[in-house]
């Protein structure tokens, strides 16, 4: 987890219309948010990595993946992850559900 990530989250979880037919009230979203963070370690990045993506605005997911040793980013936003100035072969895209199939 890096600073630019969990602000992105806290945006997110502020956006009414994006839980329009949620179970979870607001409460309970910022608890699973709280409950995810507290399994996150926290990482600075230190170097950026630009420029990468078409959308600049997810360049900081690529340098946090970098910077954490991550093997994989997940993400329903896999377009704009396979679009790269720069290739770094240790680092898979997938999206959630190729993810929970795996194991």
């Amino acid at each position: 987890m890096g600073t630019s990530l969990f602000l992105e989250y806290q945006s997110v979880l502020h956006r009414p219309p994006l839980f329009k037919h949620c179970a979870l009230n607001s409460v309970e979203r910022e608890e699973l948010l709280d409950a995810f963070l507290s399994v996150c370690r926290w990482t600075t990045v230190y170097y950026k990595w630009r420029p990468n993506l078409s959308d600049d605005d997810d360049n900081h997911i690529i340098e946090l993946a970098i910077a954490g040793g991550a093997d994989c980013i997940v993400t329903k936003n896999t377009k704009d992850f396979s679009r790269t100035e720069l290739n770094f072969p240790n680092i898979t895209i997938l999206k959630p559900e190729e993810l929970l199939r795996m194991e």
